[in-house]
């Protein structure tokens, strides 16, 4: 083993990792002793791999943080240096002050905490050895049993157990972080309030980023006291975590408006001032379908602004769309725009699907077709499933899942479906 002189280093070290490897050519490691000539001796050596272990050393903590620069892959600390106390710029001092006798590793811990660490003491002081492995030493070593072999596999050994332990720290942290996500997310996703009404309600939502629970698209449904059950559904262009944002603020919004009492174009101009607030670009738009479905369930009020047309089925009668003749444009897009109202005829017995283009958008036919699904792809899709008697979630699911296979492997875009029923 050779012994490197220490290069000159201008200030603390920086927080960037050290490079942890094993398999580099040379290894660097600090060594952290009262008096490393004198007591810290082994000979130069190159080890089975062939690599060159470079010794820097220094006689105190305030010489270890001066010399722990990104190079440095290991540091070995004898346990016996005295702690930090308040008059040295090393450290605090609390942790001496109050007798802790791993009060030393702890500050080199908290100086180098991307570092291998391993503690070098006597054998006669194995059980302060075991507890440092417990503090966070990635191993130790006895002073009166070290050779050159053994100090060159230890700190290899202790450099790879960093590493893992740092990936698995991390892998935590990002599950963590996930698991937050999610809980954040589904908190984000309507509740119906249906209370009192007759209708039966589902819902599918599948967003097109991986590994992700909201899109651009969003929804909701609630009955207000007069009894009437007021649904929508919409899509902001786009379906990243902004998007994401926006279609739940719009949601929210379209929620206190409908309790407030607004519908039609009202509402939809109060949304399209909340869109143009809220919005990072003049360029987002969103589209929206809103129904309001009267007290007896007979029929309902269509509004559409640039998003397609429902799906209705009647008992026995095919599925078919609800005229959209009257739609306006998406919101955000022109400056005060205007929206029409539409009374539709529901009947006595129904079911209405309210989706989002990402349901219709999915390619059909060969690999490499343009052709897209489209709504009259949907409606006869939907028609071959409601003949083979599915219903409410069931039918919802084959919907997404057949759109999927047509379009030979996951859609790209964010899919909504909401489904009432009457009857």
């Amino acid at each position: 083993m050779e012994t490197a002189s220490a290069p000159a280093a201008a200030g603390p070290a920086a927080p960037a990792s050290p490079v942890v490897s094993a398999n580099s050519t040379d290894l660097t490691l600090l060594v952290i002793e009262n008096d490393p000539a004198g007591t810290f001796t082994v000979p130069s050596l190159l080890d089975a791999a062939g690599t060159r272990v470079r010794i820097r050393t220094a006689r105190n903590l305030t010489e270890a943080e001066r010399l722990l620069t990104d190079d440095v892959h290991c540091i070995l600390l004898d346990l016996a240096l005295p702690a930090p106390t308040s008059g040295t710029s090393a450290g605090t001092g609390e942790d001496g002050e109050n007798g802790d006798r791993l009060a030393t590793l702890r500050h080199v811990l908290r100086l180098a905490p991307r570092h291998a660490v391993l503690a070098l003491t006597s054998e006669t002081d194995a059980e302060r050895a075991a507890e440092a492995v417990r503090v966070g030493a990635q191993d130790y070593l006895f002073r009166d049993e070290l050779d050159g072999r053994q100090l060159s596999r230890a700190i290899r050994y202790a450099v790879e157990r960093k590493r893992a332990d740092t990936a698995q720290h991390k892998l935590a942290e990002s599950r963590l972080r996930a698991q937050e996500n999610a809980r954040l997310e589904r908190g984000l996703l309507p509740t119906p309030l249906l209370e009192g009404s007759n209708l039966r309600f589902a819902s599918r939502y599948r967003p097109g980023r991986s590994r992700a629970l909201l899109g651009g698209d969003f929804y909701d449904t609630v009955r207000t006291s007069d009894g009437t059950v007021h649904a929508m559904i919409g899509d902001v262009c786009g379906h990243g975590p902004d998007e994401a944002a926006l279609g739940v603020e719009l949601r929210i919004a379209w929620r206190a408006l409908t309790f407030a009492g607004l519908c039609g174009d009202e509402l939809l101009s109060t949304l399209q001032q909340v869109l143009e607030h809220e919005r990072e670009s003049e360029e987002i738009f969103a589209t929206l379908c809103t129904v309001d479905i009267a007290p007896d369930g007979r029929r309902a009020g269509l509004c559409l602004a640039g998003h397609p047309s429902p799906l209705i089925a009647r008992q026995g009668r095919a599925a078919q769309l609800l005229p959209y003749e009257d739609g306006g444009p998406a919101l955000g897009l022109l400056p005060r725009a205007r929206w029409s109202r539409r009374q539709v005829e529901l009947g006595g017995s129904w079911s209405l699907m309210m989706y989002t283009d990402g349901l219709i958008e999915g390619r059909v036919g060969p690999p490499g077709s343009k052709q897209r699904l489209g709504q009259d792809g949907m409606v006869a899709m939907i028609n071959r499933q409601l003949a083979a008697g599915l219903r409410g979630e069931a039918l919802l699911e084959a919907a997404v899942t057949e759109a999927r296979d047509l379009n030979g492997g996951e859609l790209t875009d964010d899919v909504a479906l909401v489904l009432l029923d009457r009857g």
